[in-house]
């Protein structure tokens, strides 16, 4: 909860003696107005608003397969925004009649925007009192190459005004995955074999490109900080147009590369895509069945076993349609009590980019030799050749986050040149690897920057 606190660039800080380790007191935590709340509220109701307008054309142009996509698409993420908050918010052990009205309405994120923004100018006309009740929170932070232990006051109304903001975290994943990646991948497809993008189709795409790209670039952020959950997490403005690059360049081209697949080979091309999907969505299940574990059982409290299956489920849902566009950048472990594999696994990682790849080179080839003249007879080796490079493009720049911006890649054991270099020597032989162990190991860490 207390990941959205800010720390001076200097903090004043204090060491107190303790019997076990020494602790730094923080400075007190600094609260700033909800952006992230605000710009997830207006994602989600431009969204609403552009789907619902176009469902409106398409139906007055009788439309009718269109229209019931666009609607559908619509309302599933919609659903699964207002369960997300109602799950976060524990909305159901408390006695909230309206703010379950407005969910059931589908203006929840409305509703919990504007309460977020009151209790952010609450806390503005008291700043400086002091609050009555607090808790201590303590975190690791690397100043100057070295770990601290630092502790800080919280209060609970700041406490409260996080609460809020990890819940549209989360409700922006869920948008941009569950909802904005197949509107814009269907609205795509719509565009290309109608040949036309009407002014109401473009916002709607633009929307929801914002949003997977904003998801996505969360989704990152959140993977460092379940990762490191010790850690005190802080990323400047380069780490983040990195990462926003990475994702934009990662997300398009996969996009683009899915509807003119789909464009060429229509309903042939579905047991492909579906056979795709299901892997990812049984892969972490398969792990789980035969880890032979037990289904974890603290999720919730107040859940019984089959409430705790549905979230699970719907856990896998969203991952299986994260790495279906983009890599999700965790591994889900449903074996593990945290649900997620806290190890860093590059070989995780390089596996799901080749196969991505792999896979984007058969559909791109399939699109050259056998789709038809739809892009205003564009050359489709060039496009073709377009896309497989921005595809690379944004690996580079993965790359390149991993190597040189990760906000704690002096803690990584080994790091993307070392695993690199790992592999390609993998064919040497065993007695010259053993006799270069002991260098790479003492200059691993050096070698992160």
């Amino acid at each position: 909860m207390d990941r959205v606190f800010e720390i001076p660039e200097e903090p004043n800080m204090d060491p107190i003696s303790s019997l076990e380790e020494d602790v730094i007191r923080g400075a007190n935590p600094r609260f700033t107005f909800p952006f992230g709340i605000l710009f997830s509220t207006f994602l989600y109701c431009g969204e609403a608003a552009s789907a619902l307008y176009m469902v409106r054309i398409y139906r007055k142009n009788s439309e009718t397969y269109w229209m019931t996509y666009t609607l559908s698409f619509f309302m599933f993420s919609s659903i699964m925004v207002q369960l997300t908050l109602i799950f976060v918010h524990r909305d159901l052990a408390k006695d909230k009649p309206l703010s379950l009205f407005m969910h059931l309405i589908l203006l929840g994120p409305i509703v919990r925007c504007l309460e977020a923004i009151i209790k952010y100018l609450t806390l503005w006309k008291k700043e400086g009192q002091e609050e009555p009740y607090v808790s201590l929170t303590r975190k690791k932070m690397l100043i100057n190459g070295e770990e601290v232990l630092i502790e800080w006051e919280v209060g609970h109304s700041i406490r409260t005004l996080a609460m809020h903001r990890n819940a549209y975290k989360r409700m922006s994943q869920i948008q941009a995955f569950l909802g904005s990646v197949p509107q814009l991948t269907y609205q795509l497809y719509v565009t290309l074999i109608s040949a036309e993008v009407p002014l109401g189709r473009a916002v709607l795409m633009v929307f929801s490109l914002i949003s997977v790209t904003y998801g996505a670039t969360l989704c990152n952020m959140l993977a460092i900080q379940i990762k490191y959950d010790e850690y005190k997490i802080r990323l400047g403005p380069l780490e983040v147009l990195c990462i926003t690059i990475w994702r934009t360049l990662e997300i398009t081209s996969r996009l683009v590369i899915l509807v003119l697949f789909s464009a060429t080979l229509k309903l042939k091309a579905v047991p492909f895509l579906l056979l795709d999907f299901l892997i990812i969505l049984f892969e972490p299940w398969v792990k789980f069945w035969r880890s032979g574990a037990q289904m974890p059982n603290n999720i919730e409290k107040n859940f019984s076993r089959v409430g705790t299956l549905v979230v699970l489920i719907s856990i896998t849902v969203l991952y299986a349609g994260i790495n279906f566009s983009c890599w999700s950048a965790l591994q889900l472990k449903l074996a593990d009590r945290d649900l997620v594999d806290k190890g860093q696994n590059w070989g995780h990682m390089g596996l799901h980019y080749i196969v991505r790849l792999v896979e984007n080179v058969i559909m791109v080839l399939v699109f050259k030799f056998f789709g038809v003249k739809v892009l205003l007879n564009y050359c489709h080796s060039l496009i073709a050749l377009q896309l497989i490079i921005a595809y690379l493009i944004s690996i580079g720049f993965m790359l390149l986050f991993f190597q040189y911006l990760h906000p704690l890649r002096s803690l990584f054991t080994h790091n993307v040149v070392d695993y690199l270099h790992c592999v390609c020597c993998h064919q040497h032989p065993r007695g010259r690897v053993e006799n270069s162990e002991p260098s790479c190991d003492a200059e691993a860490r050096q070698s992160i920057v």
